[in-house]
């Protein structure tokens, strides 16, 4: 049985080089989540039905101010559906900017398909009022109904607004970046030999004692005085430099999908494996016991239980190999299946035998 093994061969090398923006970002200079509750209008009768109250009423609310008092029990159109509108806030960003939205139904509507989104504030986390959203819904899917069939492709319950929002408000607090004298750069993934080896990179392009590594995730950085005024200038140049990064060994597992991700240099040590299995059935089969038409006795179930016992034919295997990728086709050839695997796997590194972290998911 063919069982999935995804093996990420890297280079010879003992570091993998990245460039700083890849790994790295100034610290105080991020994106923001922007989230919002609106209606879109216009659905062909595949809006929310008449049990979503919350629909009802905010549509009667956005009615009530153009001069059209209806009120709840006056609406009857399914052309409606209440939708959450989220998007991205950019760093840097400033009045005027265009925002991608995605918006997504909050009731029971069956399609956005064609819908369009009316004008719906987008509030940050700090209640904040930050960009307006409105626009025409583009949806990747379909949805038809008809005589008692429905037929769904994709997701149409969820769409997509390009440069559908626009940013109303200046980000408060955020980084002036011509007034530091100092940059914070924070690791994405902390580790104490990565940081020291980017102080080392920027400190050779920038002078000594330019950088120098925090602690396992940051790295400050010290404006030197010829680039002072052109700070932007500055952070461009550090973060296109090429890091040489170190990884931990690390093995990723998920049980439910059988899949596993290694690297292929994973250090090994001899071992031997034995692979074999106990495969135990149990069938049920409901009967009825009826007797015969002229005696008086009664139909009864019947229970029928079989139980099969299948031992399969174990192997020992030596493995030989210095790394995993070495070992991939000894494994392979023992037919190990995908959770087979991920239990033969945690045995091999509780027998020191696999020198790396195992990860589930």
């Amino acid at each position: 049985m063919t069982w999935l093994l995804l093996a990420l061969a890297v280079a010879a090398s003992p570091a993998e080089a990245a460039r700083i923006k890849d790994v790295a970002a100034v610290y105080g200079i991020r994106e923001n989540s922007l989230m919002g509750y609106g209606l879109v209008v216009g659905l062909n009768k595949t809006g929310d039905s008449q049990q979503n109250a919350a629909t009802m009423h905010s549509l009667a609310a956005r009615l009530s101010p153009l001069g059209v008092p209806v009120t709840e029990a006056d609406i009857k159109s399914k052309n409606v559906a209440i939708v959450l509108v989220t998007a991205t806030l950019p760093a840097g960003a400033r009045p005027g900017t265009h925002l991608d939205l995605t918006v997504s139904s909050a009731g029971d509507a069956r399609s956005l398909e064609g819908g369009t989104l009316l004008l719906t504030p987008l509030i940050a986390p700090n209640r904040m009022e930050m960009a307006s959203a409105q626009g025409h819904i583009l949806v990747g899917g379909y949805s038809v109904e008809g005589g008692g069939n429905e037929t769904i492709k994709n997701h149409p319950t969820v769409g997509m607004v390009p440069r559908g929002g626009i940013v109303e408000k200046e980000i408060p607090g955020q980084l002036d970046i011509g007034e530091q004298t100092t940059f914070d750069w924070v690791l994405d993934q902390p580790d104490f030999t990565n940081s020291t080896r980017m102080a080392t990179v920027v400190n050779a392009l920038l002078g000594p004692d330019t950088a120098r590594a925090v602690d396992n995730g940051t790295v400050r950085v010290q404006v030197p005085d010829g680039w002072l005024g052109r700070q932007a200038e500055l952070i461009a140049t550090v973060e296109s430099l090429e890091l040489p990064l170190d990884h931990v060994l690390k093995v990723v597992v998920n049980e439910r999908t059988g899949t596993v991700v290694m690297g292929a240099d994973i250090p090994l040590t001899p071992l031997a494996i034995a692979h074999g299995g106990l495969s135990i059935e149990v069938s049920r089969q409901n009967e009825v016991s009826q007797p015969n038409p002229l005696a008086k006795g009664e139909t009864t179930p019947v229970t029928n239980t079989e139980v099969r016992v299948r031992e399969e034919k174990g192997k020992v295997t030596l493995l030989k190999g210095s790394t995993v990728g070495d070992v991939v086709g000894a494994l392979n050839s023992m037919g190990v299946t995908p959770r087979d695997l991920i239990v033969i796997l945690d045995a091999m590194r509780a027998a020191g035998g696999l020198q790396a972290e195992i990860e589930s998911r």
